[in-house]
């Protein structure tokens, strides 16, 4: 059962370049159709370089326009992870993840509100959350996709 992400979710990772962001990135596209779904990376840094074939953006704007991506997950460290959220926000992602535990509660309170002040139709999972899954289709975030199986029951 999709509730959130289904094999035609194309997913950017922002913090592709950092262990996190490259052993979680392997990981999920390593599990069903994610070598289909994970089709960029961004950090501003490494643009034009890539990560196993997956190209690197310097933003996430530019991103979404080469590739069609429609969702992000977020491995940013902590003082930057709520500016990596808004510039998903920002770039009109229909879902973004964000793995990133520790973020500042004021800064996430931020976000929030500037989500909600400019009627943003992002819907933002996380932060300090393990993803999300659609077993045999594509996980997106931290959990071992061999403890979820397919059937009628989903669960956010």
């Amino acid at each position: 059962m999709s509730i959130l992400v289904n094999k035609n979710t194309k997913v950017i990772t922002q913090g592709i370049t950092g262990k996190t962001g490259q052993f979680h990135t392997r990981a999920c596209r390593d599990y069903a159709n994610g070598k289909n779904c994970f089709i960029a990376g961004v950090n501003p840094n490494k643009a034009g370089q890539d990560f196993e074939g997956i190209p690197i953006f310097a933003s996430v704007r530019e991103a979404k326009q080469q590739t069609g991506a429609n969702a992000s997950v977020i491995y940013v460290p902590p003082p930057g992870a709520a500016a990596a959220i808004w510039e998903a926000v920002e770039a009109d992602l229909d879902l973004v993840i964000c793995i990133t535990e520790g973020i500042p509660v004021r800064d996430m309170i931020e976000v929030r509100d500037r989500m909600r002040r400019q009627n943003r139709k992002t819907l933002l999972l996380g932060p300090n959350c393990p993803g999300a899954i659609t077993p045999d289709e594509i996980k997106i975030g931290i959990m071992p996709g061999h403890i979820h199986r397919k059937g009628t029951i989903g669960v956010v």
